[in-house]
């Protein structure tokens, strides 16, 4: 091993050497800043073949590193909800215990939207789908009654019963309801490759190319779909088993989709469409009646989550909705959410802030933010700031530091480790420039990447300080040897 790192050694010394570390630092400076690039190329850029290259050969080079320094943004200065806008009917274990496994017969699921409807509030949001017909309908019963004379009548008059999913579509024509489904990149049973949703008026270019697409939906049946208020997608994008971002449009096939927390939206505004504004870098915002939300160009948003510590207060047991035992003012005037949180029949999702939520209290936080106006935005201008800022101050220090009669080319000389403390402090001031940056305008500046590549390009001017060092405290070590071995051989102490 030690041989190895000899010959690295001798190998890279020379270049550390010449021309003061200049050549070495520069080719640093911007073979870092094109990878940096290439992890987060600008979408209204053109991105060059090679890049694509770059990026593919060496995945997650300082996206992983941005990503965390994003979560801990967020883990050092969660939001606080200002408003609480949406109400939880949560299908918890102790409703399941008390009414029954799911999935429920839809007569007992539209009892519940009815309760919920009652109170009259704004909008009811369905994170479920129900692709299929339900099997405990009373005409399902009756096909699966043995064709005897005994039970012909019997048969006969379950089969003039409302089905089940009558019922349900009742339900949710009398009530502002809407019904969630399920994206996916693959064909499966009871798929569809369309969605009743309603229009998206686009102003400016198409976004498609932009946005998160699939395939294919896993919907609830077509009857359903047409008595419900409105359709929309259930989907958030993972990034190493975390939700970060969460799309607001998507596409299936070639047309949008909105997102459930703007569509429950447009229902609560009694608006006949969404908006999207677009230009040549992707979606800008994405609008309903006079809100407009912010995005990335892929009409996503980067999501400042609360701790769910804070949120637990507007989760309510469907078991006590269904029992009459929630106060009206719960739902009144509310956006409503229904979904499942009992254990094993929900989908579990981990946030920035490390906590396990269930999927419907991200589609809470979701419509929560766009109320309070309160958004993290990385916009593309500020990557062009962050490589316009790590190019300038590179230069500068390929500039500066190599002068042999500067002040902080005399301190390497004399103290190398001092320069790296002053490195670090220098660091340190970058980092809380950008936390400051995003706790005051909610902007997601990239300090990894500015001290990953600016520590890169001062390497290069300290490590000949540092080898040089290495080799002074060897020789010295060499010089105390023979001293010793001297000594040994003589039996007298060495001359002076």
């Amino acid at each position: 091993m030690k041989r190895y790192y000899d010959l690295w050694l001798a190998r890279i010394k020379p270049l550390l050497k010449t021309a003061q570390g200049r050549p070495v630092a520069l080719a640093v400076l911007f073979a870092l800043s094109l990878l940096n690039l290439s992890s987060e190329w600008p979408s209204n850029l053109a991105r060059p073949a090679f890049v694509t290259t770059l990026d593919d050969t060496l995945p997650d080079s300082f996206k992983s590193a941005r990503q965390l320094l994003f979560d801990q943004y967020q883990r050092h200065h969660p939001r606080v909800p200002t408003a609480q806008p949406v109400t939880i009917v949560e299908i918890d274990e102790e409703t399941l215990a008390s009414v029954g496994q799911w999935p429920w017969p839809r007569n007992r699921l539209a009892a519940l939207i009815d309760a919920i409807a009652a109170s009259k509030p704004l909008a009811i949001g369905l994170d479920l789908y129900m692709p299929e017909p339900d099997q405990t309908s009373p005409d399902k019963v009756a096909d699966n009654l043995p064709e005897t004379a005994s039970t012909a009548a019997l048969a006969a008059g379950l089969r003039a019963l409302p089905s089940h999913d009558a019922i349900l579509a009742g339900s949710l024509r009398a009530a502002p309801t809407i019904l969630g489904a399920a994206a996916l990149d693959h064909a499966a049973f009871a798929t569809s490759i369309m969605l009743r949703s309603a229009p998206i008026l686009v102003h400016g270019a198409d976004p498609l190319p932009r946005v998160l697409r699939y395939d294919y939906v896993l919907a609830s049946l077509p009857q359903l779909q047409a008595a419900a208020h409105g359709q929309a997608m259930l989907s958030v994008a993972l990034e190493q088993g975390v939700v970060r971002h969460i799309p607001l449009i998507m596409g299936l096939r070639d047309e949008l989709v909105p997102s459930l927390p703007m569509e429950m939206l447009r229902v609560a505004t009694g608006s006949a469409a969404l908006e999207v504004l677009t230009d040549a870098a992707g979606v800008q915002a994405v609008g309903v009646a006079d809100v407009q939300v912010p995005t990335q160009p892929g009409g996503d948003i980067w999501l400042h989550f609360a701790s769910i510590r804070s949120t637990l207060g507007r989760y309510v047991s469907a078991r006590d909705v269904l029992q009459g035992k929630v106060d009206p003012d719960r739902f009144h005037d509310k956006l409503v959410l229904v979904g499942l949180t009992g254990a094993g029949v929900t989908d579990m999702r981990t946030t920035p802030l490390g906590e396990l939520v269930p999927g419907i209290e991200i589609q809470a936080q979701v419509i929560e933010t766009i109320v309070e106006g309160r958004f993290l935005r990385r916009p593309t201008w500020l990557k062009w700031v962050e490589s316009a800022f790590i190019m300038g101050v590179g230069l500068l220090i390929i500039w500066y530091v190599p002068r042999r009669q500067s002040r902080l080319a005399v301190l390497i000389r004399a103290v190398p480790k001092g320069a790296t403390v002053i490195g670090l402090l220098l660091h340190l001031l970058n980092l809380l420039c950008c936390f400051y940056i995003f706790v005051r305008f909610g902007l997601l500046v990239d300090a990894a990447a500015i001290f990953i590549i600016l520590s890169a390009v001062m390497g290069c001017f300290l490590s000949p300080a540092l080898l040089h060092q290495q080799e002074q405290n060897r020789l010295e070590a060499v010089r105390a040897q023979a001293r010793q071995a001297d000594q040994d051989s003589t039996g007298k102490a060495p001359e002076a």
